[in-house]
């Protein structure tokens, strides 16, 4: 049976993990009806080891532009009504996609499901902290203070990012942070408490090591969603809360490296919505 998915896998030079992370897709008990691969300008041959190794594959190319251009640029030339994504370090377990789409076809307005997943570090495997447990509903809360989906993970309808945008290729890093408080903001989710996938971490090409102060990129989500005007009451006392949180962090380590442009970044931030910071 094929399911109406399109699989999404951006790529930048990780020719050593893209097997990896294909075959488990192929290898899925349930197939996708479409499977993109986006290379983000990689210079170690994934491209050409893609064409002779996957011919069946759809294979995207593009300069360098980032994981959400990347990702946005596979959304674009695919067709499928729902939409997964698997990042290239990462392993699909064989019955994800299928346990995923049983939830939606037991709740025909299910809009997004993800699950749990086992976390590799360095090649052994971890415990994630408690603060880092997934969960399913309105989780808007859970997704102000850490990225609370993680993309390999998800599958979601085409029409949300339709109606409501997809990831922001403004951001260099965070844009699944950001994606998810838009989406959660409106909608609950709904969640398999099992490990179908692998997410192998600790490697220095990852966002989170290329990237200090990764609070820098929440402000920058967290200040978009509260100028979009969309929230309720509740959720926009929420987000700045945490607005205010995270600058605090921010700026208590700007202090230490003596940055200042990055002191009074998040000073203007605050005032902008009346926020007291204290100073």
């Amino acid at each position: 049976m094929t399911l109406p998915v399109a699989v999404i896998i951006p790529t930048y030079n990780r020719k050593h993990t893209l097997a990896r992370a294909i075959d488990s897709v192929l290898n899925q008990t349930q197939r996708p009806q479409e499977i993109v691969v986006v290379d983000d300008g990689s210079r170690d041959g994934s491209g050409d080891f893609i064409t002779a190794r996957y011919p069946q594959i759809k294979l995207l190319q593009q300069e360098n532009a980032g994981v959400s251009a990347a990702r946005n640029f596979g959304i674009a030339e695919s067709e499928a009504p729902w939409l997964a994504f698997l990042d290239s370090d990462d392993e699909w377990l064989p019955t994800k996609l299928a346990e995923q789409f049983q939830v939606i076809a037991n709740d025909i307005d299910a809009a997004i499901v993800h699950c749990d997943e086992i976390w590799i570090r360095n090649g052994s495997r971890v415990n994630p902290m408690l603060k880092h447990q997934k969960r399913g509903g309105d989780i808007f809360a859970q997704c102000l203070t850490l990225c609370a989906i993680s993309p390999s993970a998800v599958i979601l309808r085409r029409s949300l990012l339709q109606e409501w945008g997809g990831f922001d290729d403004n951001l260099p890093a965070c844009e699944d942070y950001d994606l998810w408080l838009r989406l959660c903001s409106r909608l609950p989710v709904h969640y398999i408490d099992k490990h179908l996938l692998r997410k192998y971490g600790g490697h220095e090409d990852q966002l989170s090591q290329k990237h200090w102060g990764m609070d820098r990129f929440r402000v920058a989500a967290l200040a978009k969603l509260l100028r979009a005007g969309d929230l309720t009451p509740e959720q926009e006392a929420m987000a700045r809360d945490t607005l205010l949180e995270k600058c605090r962090v921010l700026q208590l380590g700007a202090k230490k490296r003596d940055n200042t442009e990055l002191i009074a970044h998040c000073q203007q931030v605050l005032s902008e919505f009346g926020i007291d910071h204290g100073n």
